[in-house]
Order: structure tokens, then C-alpha cells, then sequence
């Protein structure tokens, strides 16, 4: 559940991938470039605002798994390393035939350092091999950031998209918290009517999720209903995660 506009703009991604053979073989637009016909794309926003859940969505469309790839784990200290790694990764996915995601690519698309010793020269090499990987990939890679604007402006113009999953207003917090609930759920008679003045609360598709599944659970735990109270006590635990405090939109302020 995102804006219309960006809903658009990812399935201009898979259109991308779907087509590249009409375009690149039947078309010719591959002749004489050294570069493969594979697709990057950068999906930032903010944490919980659907960038996984997207690249989840993408790969389900084409038929294809999906392989999560922690940037973090990949990256080394030790020189040559982290090349090696992402090597094992896009040879892997080649062969494999799957779409690859690599969350928090700012551990890596950060601001591009000027070189001042072995260390900062490594790191850009880190990142121009990325890069280099990422142009000759025959596949899908989505990379994710919750700070496009630590991203060098160099590394975003690389990219066949970059798209914004901003954080829902109003109006999409209530589509979201409609669609929190399974049929099946035990909803108490009168609380699927209420949902909607929990659109106030400034929360993220991933909050309002999480509140839903602990909901659910502090009712497994009593009578079996996810009822009021329930809600109440799930949306205090998940504003306590974030220490903000939770003002409760049935009752005013907690």
C-alpha cells in the first residue's frame, strides 16, 4: 500500500526486466555496449515505509526468489575482501536466476570520501566495484537506504531508478490498518468500524503491522478476541519501542 505514483514506477521496474530481451536482442540496443542487461534500482524512505515488502512484491511478479543480502556482512576491513564477497554473491545470482536485495546500501553508497590514506582509497574501490557489478548483472538488484541524502549524488545517477517510498499519510494509514487483519481474525463486534481513527497516529505500514501481530497475540494470551484493550495495550508497546509516548486515539491523551 503506497502512493499510486510509486505503485507506477515499480511496475515500470518489472516491465524493465520483463522486456530487456525485446529490447536489448530483438531491438539491438545492447549492440556494442560492454554493459549487461540487468536492472538496478534504489528504494529509499524511511524505516517501515515497504522497501523490503517491495522488493518482496517485484520478484513474486517476475516469478523469482528472492536472496537478502546484509551489506554489513559483506563489507570487511580487510582489503580485497569485500570484493571477493560481492563477487561470490552476483555469481551466485547469476546462476541462480534470482532477484538480489541489499539492504542499507548506505553502509557502503555513502558520501565518496577524498582519499587521504589506504583506507579511503580501498573504500571507493569497494564501492566502484559495486557498481562495475552492478551494470554487468543480467538480473534484478534492488539496494535499499533509509538516507538518500548520505548517498553521493555520483552513485544515484548510476541507478536505472531510484524511487521514494515516503511515509503514508492519513489516508494510506487507513487503507493500511484495513488490510492489518486477516478475514479470519477474531475482531470484536464494532472494532473493524473503529480502525480508522487509528489513521491519526503517525505510524509507518511497519508499525501498524507489528501492532496488528502483537495485538493478535495479547488476545491468544486472554479471551481470544482482539479486542480495544488489546489494541490499546499493542500500540503503548510498540510507541515504548520507539520511547515516544502514546497518546490513545480512543480515549485522548494516555
Amino acid at each position: 500500500i503506497v502512493p499510486d505514483v510509486v505503485t507506477e514506477r515499480l511496475r515500470e521496474v518489472v516491465g524493465h526486466v520483463v522486456h530487456r530481451d525485446l529490447v536489448h536482442e530483438t531491438w539491438g540496443f545492447s549492440a556494442g555496449s560492454g554493459r549487461g542487461r540487468g536492472t538496478s534500482v534504489l528504494l529509499a524512505g524511511p524505516s517501515g515505509t515497504g522497501k523490503t515488502l517491495a522488493a518482496e512484491v517485484m520478484a513474486h511478479a517476475m516469478g523469482l526468489d528472492l536472496c537478502r543480502v546484509d551489506l554489513s556482512s559483506v563489507v570487511s576491513k580487510y582489503i580485497g575482501e569485500t570484493e571477493s564477497n560481492l563477487a561470490a554473491v552476483f555469481d551466485a545470482a547469476e546462476q541462480g536466476g534470482v532477484v538480489l536485495l541489499f539492504d542499507e546500501a548506505d553502509a557502503l553508497f555513502g558520501k565518496r570520501s577524498q582519499v587521504k590514506d589506504a583506507h579511503d582509497r580501498h573504500a571507493n574501490v569497494e564501492v566502484s566495484y559495486l557498481l562495475q557489478r552492478l551494470e554487468s548483472f543480467h538480473g534484478l538488484a534492488v539496494l535499499t537506504t533509509n538516507l538518500k541524502d548520505d548517498v553521493d549524488h555520483a552513485f544515484l545517477r548510476r541507478f536505472h531508478a531510484v524511487i521514494d517510498l515516503p511515509f503514508p499519510d492519513a489516508e494510506l494509514r487507513r487503507r493500511l490498518w484495513r488490510r492489518a487483519f486477516p478475514p479470519d481474525a477474531p475482531l470484536a463486534p464494532g472494532l473493524a468500524a473503529e480502525l480508522d481513527r487509528l489513521a491519526e497516529l503517525p505510524l509507518s505500514g511497519g508499525n501498524i503491522r507489528s501492532a496488528a501481530i502483537n495485538a493478535a497475540f495479547q488476545a491468544a494470551l486472554g479471551e481470544r478476541v482482539i479486542d480495544r484493550a488489546a489494541l490499546q495495550r499493542a500500540l503503548r508497546l510498540e510507541y515504548a519501542k520507539h520511547q515516544q509516548p502514546f497518546h490513545d486515539p480512543f480515549r485522548g491523551p494516555a
